[in-house]
């Protein structure tokens, strides 16, 4: 992997973990943490996505929807687990 695809994979990784600490409201896990999360999330979203036959075709924006969406499903699995 080139530096320019291992600093959009970051970025990617932090503008999913952010935008789904959003919509979970309660987010705030920093910098590394949004990484962290945005990373495991676009590996849910897109095992989810490629299990559902969807793809989203829209490029680098595609690619963070998706991460989202899969960051915000994680973060629904642990506050689930953390209740039980």
């Amino acid at each position: 992997m080139s530096i320019m695809g291992l600093l959009i994979f970051l970025i990617v990784g932090a503008v999913a973990g952010w935008l789904a600490g959003l919509i979970m409201k309660g987010g705030d896990f920093g910098l590394l943490g949004d990484i962290v999360i945005g990373i495991i999330g676009a590996i849910i979203g897109g095992y989810l996505f490629g299990l559902l036959g969807i793809y989203l075709g829209l490029g680098i924006l595609g690619d963070i929807l998706s991460a989202t969406i899969g960051a915000v499903v994680l973060l629904l699995l642990i506050r689930f687990f953390r209740r039980v």
